[in-house]
């Protein structure tokens, strides 16, 4: 099993200065280079600053220049907010860029606020069919003189410019939860991103055997890559343990009102979280988080990822997103290259 990092800006307070958000991201993707992480993962979000991501190509530019041997991934881009042109073009030149360093991830999206605002009108099946079209138009492209009559975007024979460095192009990675989204990835050739989110273990064995699945039914594909992306803290002590599952308990809240997409919203940032609101949630609590992610000290993290290699996962990616201090991320991100990475070696 390999390790990557999945890591974004994330402001959760007017105090919060950007600039130096960037730079703290900038340090935790070096700190993953340096580890012998395998790649870097971030993703596209608009007009949330929980979440600070318009284009992911410009930071994995910038990435390239600053890290030597990490793969640089989008996690993942926005399907339904991409012209299949334009996404084919800036995938290959930003290949090209990033010396073939580039891996492709690409997803539906998932909040509501940002579908209101960059495609009016579109539910999350709307996106779903949106990128089951993207993503062949965009390997099409970059094999050349590919037309398109489609249902959302139509256009005469088009060549990608310019070609990716990758023989075929960039790996494309398909974020996938339901049979139907595995089977799409896997008869397109795309390699699988799966986040078990609140269900924990139980869904990480289940999201494998709908893999599993999808591979049986289509045998004359070659058998593409798995990715699970969880939400990971290494702790020093078992004090550390439960203040970590406070704060990624808070995290989820916030995820979760962002998600419901009920919340008013000024200048980026959503209206706060009361501490009873955080408290009666209906199924986040730190007893939950531990349980359903792994927030635990190196030994025990080594077991539970121990168990997710056994089921078959190819890379299992930190996502260290979680309102924590930049100190305690990084804290966490050493102890887990140092203390548990190489339990994997």
């Amino acid at each position: 099993m390999r390790f990557s990092l999945f890591v974004h800006m994330e402001r959760t307070s007017a105090e919060q200065d950007q600039n130096q958000l960037y730079r703290d991201f900038i340090a935790l993707s070096k700190i993953a280079d340096e580890g012998g992480m395998h790649a870097v993962w971030t993703g596209e979000h608009h007009g949330m600053d929980f979440t600070i991501a318009p284009n992911p190509f410009l930071n994995l530019v910038d990435l390239a220049r600053q890290t030597k041997n990490v793969r640089l991934g989008t996690g993942t881009i926005i399907a339904p907010f991409w012209h299949p042109i334009r996404l084919a073009g800036e995938a290959a030149m930003t290949d090209m860029i990033v010396d073939g360093r580039l891996e492709l991830g690409i997803a539906r999206g998932a909040y509501s606020y940002e579908y209101e605002r960059m495609v009016p009108g579109m539910d999350a099946w709307d996106a779903g069919l949106r990128m089951r079209e993207l993503v062949p138009a965009v390997q099409g492209l970059w094999k050349g003189d590919y037309a398109q009559d489609g249902t959302y975007h139509s256009f005469p024979a088009t060549t990608a410019s310019p070609k990716p460095v990758q023989e075929n192009g960039p790996p494309i990675w398909i974020a996938a939860r339901d049979p139907n989204s595995h089977e799409f990835a896997v008869s397109s050739g795309c390699n699988v991103q799966v986040t078990p989110l609140w269900q924990g273990d139980e869904e990480i064995t289940r999201l494998m055997q709908t893999f599993e699945a999808a591979c049986a039914k289509f045998p004359e594909q070659k058998k593409p890559e798995i990715m699970l992306l969880n939400h990971t803290y290494i702790a020093a002590d078992e004090a550390d343990v439960q203040r970590a599952a406070e704060e990624i308990n808070r995290f989820y809240c916030y995820f979760g009102a962002w998600f419901k997409n009920e919340r008013s919203v000024s200048q980026g940032l959503i209206d706060p979280l009361t501490e009873d609101e955080i408290a009666g949630h209906p199924f986040y609590t730190p007893e939950a988080m531990i349980r359903d992610n792994v927030i635990a000290t190196a030994d025990n993290a080594i077991e539970r990822i121990k168990a997710y290699e056994a089921l078959g996962y190819d890379e299992y990616s930190l996502w260290i997103d979680s309102g924590m201090s930049f100190e305690r991320k990084k804290a966490s991100l050493e102890r887990f290259i140092n203390d548990v990475m190489p339990a994997f070696a």
